[in-house]
């Protein structure tokens, strides 16, 4: 899986002007460009009613099982650790301490707050309005869930939902217009694959598309036809922009809302970070107002899209605003689509498809102009990239336009990184390129990924341990609402390679495995390095954010029978904020 591929944004199109306008900053951010949001100060994050810790000066976090990274990549245990009035560490277990608020941890286990180095934030907040399709076993199941939404909804004008996963299904097809308008027909319905590069509609959203027999396919997209050459209503990534243009547009508080439910679902199992793979304009004016109102609870790592980049990219670009509560200096591409879909770009035929290689996004040509574009711009460069093919485009793309203009010390990545030509795993390393990757798409794809690409090309696919082992840095995320955006899952298929029932017995191809301090280190140190945010996020050290989770189970000594994935998150805080509170200490 991967990628949820928003290439509509999440509200309403805005302009350079029109977004200058709303975030006030008007000339200062024209006299400043490039630096239009930096050095900003906002209220802290707001605490949650009732935080019996809260109040002024210092605050001692006492009597826990601390664990965190060093910088070193060596596990530091602590069972104390003192938090400045202004919400950063002071120090980890220290002697004598007066005048202090104090926390009693009754010995549960604290961690550094996760990052999740690759999610969609807009794509999950819109799950809190939208038919949440995710664990469907098959496609009655859906059914009922659209039949029973529909129901529920009669005020929407248009259906929309996604999580849908026809091999899970086993259907043996792909879903059809027919099927749901056997559920619903009297209003467009847009239902889009669980990795966000497929959809499926009903018959009047596909008339709306304006998609008939005669239509052809566009670049880097596929609209999926019957024996006939009628569309059957899934359009696969780029032919999805038919539907996709006609949905109907959210507004500004709904942009926010959505923003809000996303924070509040991704607090509760314990993220305290999250790097953001494409944001649009109007996603930067409503990011920026509630960071200054002191509304976020997590820390964004925002990308932007190309068009937001081209467009603002000037006067959104800082390292830090609102104390490190916002940054924006990234830049996301798409180069392939998705493996389940056989969109994924391949060097070879795919297994079970000979006819078939993938699709490219856009010409090798472009991304290359693109890359440059970026590097000139001062940003940093993450470029999705599934396929064999896709990843080798990439780091042709990295290679010349170092060549060209030089990397900047940005840190470029490649986002998803799944099947890598074996020749091409250690450019990532020559380059300097971070692997930004998904423990959970291996176990989630194990049911399709080798029987798409066969027994030689898997080697290189979902390549921890071989690019670990050469001293890449991996930046570990889950790309939901693609999979779980529960950071325990990722760290329990990092280790294992099993699924929660613990399959297969001993790990698919277990030998790609991180241990369990590289796992925490991927979610943690390292996707703050890849966030540019090391110095200030990661890990508890003095200095950085007080932002930190306690837990009901002890990661580094689990119980009999208990696994990783079930951890349970107490409490979520941030700078020293108690931001969520979801079981007793």
């Amino acid at each position: 899986m991967c990628d949820a591929c928003c290439t509509i944004p999440p509200g309403p199109r805005i302009g350079r002007a029109q977004f200058l306008k709303l975030i006030g900053a008007g000339a200062a951010a024209a006299a400043l460009p490039g630096a239009a949001f930096a050095g900003t100060a906002a209220a802290a994050p707001r605490s949650v009613p009732g935080a019996g810790a809260e109040g002024a000066g210092p605050l001692l976090v006492d009597n826990v099982r601390g664990y965190t990274v060093t910088r070193g990549g060596r596990l530091r245990r602590f069972s104390r650790m003192l938090v400045t009035p202004g919400g950063k560490v002071a120090a980890l277990d220290p002697g004598a301490v007066r005048d202090v608020r104090r926390l009693d941890g009754r010995g549960r286990v604290l961690l550094p707050g996760l990052h999740d180095a690759h999610g969609h934030l807009w794509g999950i907040g819109a799950l809190a309005v939208q038919l949440d399709l995710a664990g469907t076993r098959s496609l009655q199941e859906a059914m009922d869930r659209l039949a029973a939404y529909a129901v529920a909804h009669p005020e929407q004008t248009w259906i929309q939902g996604r999580g849908w996963n026809e091999v899970v299904w086993g259907l043996g097809r792909l879903p059809t217009a027919q099927d749901l308008d056997a559920v619903v027909s009297d209003r467009p319905v847009w239902l889009v694959r669980v990795d966000g590069h497929a959809g499926v509609a009903n018959s009047q959203a596909l008339r709306l598309s304006g998609v008939t027999a005669d239509t052809p396919d566009p670049a880097g997209g596929q609209i999926v036809r019957d024996a006939s050459g009628a569309a059957t209503g899934v359009f696969v990534d780029a032919a999805k922009a038919f539907v996709a243009s006609q949905l109907p547009e959210p507004t500004l508080e709904d942009v926010r809302d959505r923003a809000l439910a996303a924070q509040t679902r991704l607090n509760a199992v314990g993220l305290t970070s999250v790097s953001d793979a494409g944001t649009s304009a109007d996603g930067v004016v409503v990011l920026r107002q509630l960071a200054s109102a002191g509304d976020l609870t997590l820390r964004l790592n925002a990308f932007l899209d190309y068009e937001a980049f081209t467009e603002i990219g000037a006067d959104a670009r800082t390292d830090s605003y609102a104390e490190d509560m916002l940054r924006i200096r990234t830049v996301k591409l798409y180069m392939d689509g998705a493996l389940g879909s056989h969109g994924a770009a391949l060097i070879e035929p795919y297994s079970d498809r000979p006819s078939a290689k993938g699709l490219l996004q856009m010409e090798p040509a472009e991304l290359n102009r693109r890359v440059e574009v970026i590097l000139r711009g001062g940003y940093q460069a993450a470029v999705h990239a599934i396929g064999d093919l896709g990843n080798r485009v990439v780091l042709d793309a990295y290679e010349r336009g170092f060549s060209a203009v030089g990397d900047q010390g940005l840190r470029h990545r490649i986002e998803h990184a799944q099947i890598i030509a074996l020749d091409d795993i250690p450019r990532f390393k020559r380059l300097g390129i971070i692997a930004s990757m998904q423990p959970v798409h291996a176990t989630d794809d194990m049911n399709m990924a080798e029987t798409r690409v066969g027994p030689d090309r898997i080697k290189g696919g979902y390549a921890w341990r071989s690019l670990l082992d050469q001293g890449s840095v991996v930046a570990s995320g889950s790309d939901f609402p693609v999979s779980s955006e529960n950071p325990f899952d990722g760290l329990h298929a990092a280790v294992t390679r099993t699924d929660r029932e613990g399959k297969p017995s001993g790990g698919w191809y277990p030998e790609q495995a991180m241990t369990p301090v590289e796992a925490l280190r991927s979610f943690t140190v390292d996707a703050a390095y890849a966030a540019h945010q090391e110095k200030v996020l990661g890990g508890l050290e003095p200095g950085k954010w007080a932002d930190f989770i306690l837990l009901d189970t002890d990661p580094f000594d689990l119980p009999a029978g208990r696994a990783l994935w079930q951890t349970e998150v107490l409490q979520t805080w941030v700078a020293g904020h108690r931001v969520g509170e979801y079981g007793a200490l």
